[in-house]
């Protein structure tokens, strides 16, 4: 008789339940979160085990890098649909949560997620890592804008390289206390600065040496990050059997609810799957439409939506688009033509929506 397990991990402790195919429990035990313990507390059924169920998480993941190569059938479900499955419970416990993965497991209800390889979870723990460096960069910058705003001292429009002297030309005639609680504020800023701009001279440099990236910055708009964040996102482009899914992958489709005959309507974008992902695209598109003058096909469809449209809906459109067009690339070995893309009758000169 075949076995199913679920496995409800925490940072310490992680509840085992294991279940056979009529759904009545063999086994409960709860244990610590690591992966030899876990081995051993289901290695007795190792010859029946079927599937063996844990959650989407960093955890879930790193189990997975280490239970699987040691033969456990384990399966990392999608985050989303096994917290609508475990809802249905009246008590929410690790002990029921466990259950309730088991039984997922058993019924198959359940969406596995394609686990990365190690190499692409360290790009995108570098693309992570840079992107919160620049984030708490610019809110440092905008915090101290603000303080010295409350005294008539205002910072202007300056560069990222030229914002600290001028800071301190400001403050040069202040009171010491004022001073000094500026300047250590500088000191911080300074310090995340440096770390942003090694981290970025990182990202150039991976893609500088990596030939897909190269292709993908083919494509008008394409920079660094938005290839390097597409390339982690999609890792096996292979998982997609047609290149206009990707963009429902990233969420990037708009959200359909029907009901009957009276009701049926479309809404805004889904906004699933990988964020960092769907936000490079739309940067490179909005880059395409407004900052590149260029003529290609894909830009002059954009902006041909944006004219009957709104540019905001144009930008959605052509970061759709283009996920489509980079896996292709990707899967062909190509690179980009500009009369490719989108279909164009005519070369038309068309100014963004105002």
């Amino acid at each position: 008789m075949k076995l199913y397990v679920g496995l409800d991990v925490g940072l310490e402790e992680t509840s085992v339940c294991i279940v056979d195919s009529e759904g009545l429990t063999v086994r409960e035990i709860k244990v610590s979160t690591e992966p030899e313990t876990i081995r051993s507390a289901v290695e007795g059924y190792a010859d029946r085990l079927d599937r063996v169920g844990v959650e989407a998480s960093s955890l879930g993941i790193w189990l997975y890098r280490e239970l699987q190569p040691v033969g456990l059938p384990i399966v990392v479900v999608e985050a989303r649909h096994m917290r609508v499955s475990l809802s249905t419970m009246r008590n929410k416990t690790d002990r029921n949560d466990a259950r309730g993965i088991a039984q997922m497991m058993r019924l198959g209800w359940y969406r596995a997620v394609h686990v990365k390889n190690i190499e692409m979870q360290k790009m995108r723990s570098l693309l992570a890592n840079r992107k919160l460096l620049k984030r708490k960069l610019i809110d440092l910058e905008n915090h101290i804008r603000g303080t010295l705003r409350a005294y008539g001292l205002m910072v202007g429009a300056v560069g990222r390289g030229e914002y600290e002297a001028r800071v301190r030309e400001l403050i040069e005639h202040s009171d010491p206390v004022f001073s000094m609680m500026i300047e250590s504020m500088l000191d911080v800023r300074r310090a995340i600065f440096e770390g942003y701009e090694r981290l970025h001279k990182v990202l150039l440099q991976v893609v500088q040496h990596d030939a897909i990236c190269r292709r993908l910055m083919t494509v008008p708009g394409v920079g660094p990050v938005a290839a390097l964040s597409f390339k982690v996102g999609v890792d096996d482009p292979l998982r997609f059997a047609r290149s206009r899914t990707v963009g429902a992958h990233f969420g990037l489709t708009p959200r359909r609810h029907q009901s009957g005959t009276s009701i049926d309507f479309e809404g805004r974008i889904t906004k699933q799957g990988d964020v960092a992902v769907r936000e490079a695209l739309c940067e490179a598109a909005a880059s395409l439409l407004l900052r590149v003058r260029k003529w290609s096909a894909l830009r002059a469809w954009g902006l041909r939506i944006a004219k009957r449209s709104s540019m905001l809906c144009a930008i959605v459109a052509v970061a759709r688009k283009l996920a489509s067009i980079l896996h292709r690339m990707w899967i062909n070995q190509t690179d980009f033509h500009v009369g490719f893309g989108a279909k164009v009758t005519q070369r038309l000169r068309l100014r963004p929506a105002q």
